[in-house]
């Protein structure tokens, strides 16, 4: 069995990335990402069972580096207020500085690939985040709605924000813009 190299597998992923947002996950073949990545289509499985198996591992890497990058400034000693909006200020800012990896992982969430998930791993990794959630519904401080609208109406939009795909491509967010855009979503989860 051939041993692997930590460079190669870098620039399968990187180049998976690249590829997928360029040309879209159906023209992406195994030949073409191992092109992209200098390596041989036999060398991408060694790390892959098959094109399926990179697309998903890609997804659930780039899902839990920005989990990593999020969670780990996470907070819950502080306000609540404040731990949502360091959540949101800091999901924004990681977005934007990786706007490659978040069109990949925007584009594979509406794809049949993402029935492949585990998405209860990737869930637990937001578990604090959820019962910072549920102590402001119980508190009477956030609306009592499920996670999905909570996450529709305060990070949803700083996803799209983020990425100049969805806004005016000449409109270049300010610190100002991105306070008020975290005071518009409290204002909309808040009681």
């Amino acid at each position: 069995m051939r041993t692997q190299d930590e460079e190669k597998k870098q620039a399968l992923f990187e180049a998976t990335i690249k590829l997928v947002n360029e040309v879209g996950f159906a023209s992406s073949s195994v030949s073409k990402i191992a092109k992209a990545a200098n390596v041989s289509p036999s060398t991408l499985y060694i790390y892959h069972e098959n094109k399926e198996d990179l697309l998903v591992s890609t997804y659930i890497s780039i899902k839990k580096e920005f989990a990593e990058a999020i969670m780990g400034q996470f907070d819950e000693s502080l306000p609540l207020r404040d731990t949502i909006r360091k959540f949101c200020l800091g999901m924004y800012r990681y977005m934007s500085k990786n706007p490659e990896k978040s069109m990949f992982v925007e584009q594979f969430s509406n794809t049949p690939y993402a029935e492949l998930v585990n998405n209860a791993e990737l869930e637990d990794m937001y578990l604090p985040l959820k019962e910072t959630f549920q102590r402001g519904v119980e508190q009477k401080v956030l609306k009592d709605v499920s996670i999905e609208l909570f996450a529709a109406f305060s990070f949803h939009p700083f996803a799209r924000l983020a990425n100049p795909r969805h806004c005016c491509k000449t409109f270049v967010m300010t610190e100002e813009d991105i306070e008020m855009a975290f005071s518009m979503a409290w204002d909309a989860i808040r009681y």
